[in-house]
């Protein structure tokens, strides 16, 4: 007789078929998350390439500010967008206070926190949007074995009845029984496998990304810090 997948799964029981539709589930949904963030990780570091040449080549930070609203999905972009929102809140208040000239350096430094703070929210923000659904890949690889191994179980208890009803243990009576049971576990490890690679290859994207966002978040910083020094 020729080996079926198909036929086999046809031909289980119900709690075989129940563990088999799970296991569709989980490949499906892992298969689209896997799509969708390979989509977005490549979009995000391309329009992060173009916001960095763009902001380097800035003149001042309203032409840089100008130039992140046109790359929405740069997490450098988001950023950047974020500190120099909370900039304009802290000149403004300077601007409208009476004593800004006779306000201390270690005063007008102290303000700088403010702006860490927004900028530190932001790239939390923005790690946490890129690494969205990324738990469910880790669950489908840690899970999806076993949620096969369970079906395997259960085909084996069936198989083991069965012989019990019949009376008989030859191989031909064994043998379906026990093939069906061993497609589950080969279903949970073809589900689990990709999962498992694609985690571990999108959180070590997403930790260049977020080292790669820290360091512009530096270097933002740095150039706000030294335009505050140089009015002193």
């Amino acid at each position: 007789m020729e080996l079926s997948i198909s036929n086999m799964i046809l031909s289980a029981g119900p709690m075989g078929q129940a563990v088999m539709l799970t296991l569709l589930i989980f490949s499906l949904v892992s298969w689209s998350i896997m799509f969708m963030k390979t989509r977005l990780f490549k979009k995000a570091v391309r329009e992060t390439d173009d916001f960095m040449d763009a902001f380097w080549s800035s003149k001042t930070l309203n032409d840089a500010e100008d130039a992140a609203k046109r790359f929405p999905l740069s997490p450098e972009a988001a950023v950047f967008s974020a500190g120099f929102a909370e900039l304009q809140k802290i000149n403004k208040i300077r601007n409208n206070s009476d004593t800004n000239k006779d306000e201390p350096l270690e005063m007008q430094l102290a303000t700088m926190d403010n702006l860490k703070r927004s900028i530190r929210k932001a790239e939390s923000q923005e790690i946490s949007e890129l690494g969205s659904s990324l738990s469910f890949l880790a669950t489908t690889g840690s899970a999806a074995p076993f949620i096969g191994l369970f079906g395997t179980v259960w085909g084996i208890m069936s198989s083991f009845h069965d012989i019990g009803l019949r009376g008989s243990a030859s191989l031909a009576v064994v043998a379906p029984g026990i093939s069906e049971a061993l497609v589950a576990t080969a279903a949970g490890l073809a589900v689990a496998i990709p999962a498992v690679i694609a985690y571990n290859y999108f959180a070590n994207r997403l930790t260049e990304i977020e080292t790669e966002m820290q360091n512009f978040s530096t270097d933002f910083l740095n150039l706000v810090e030294r335009d505050l020094l140089s009015r002193i």
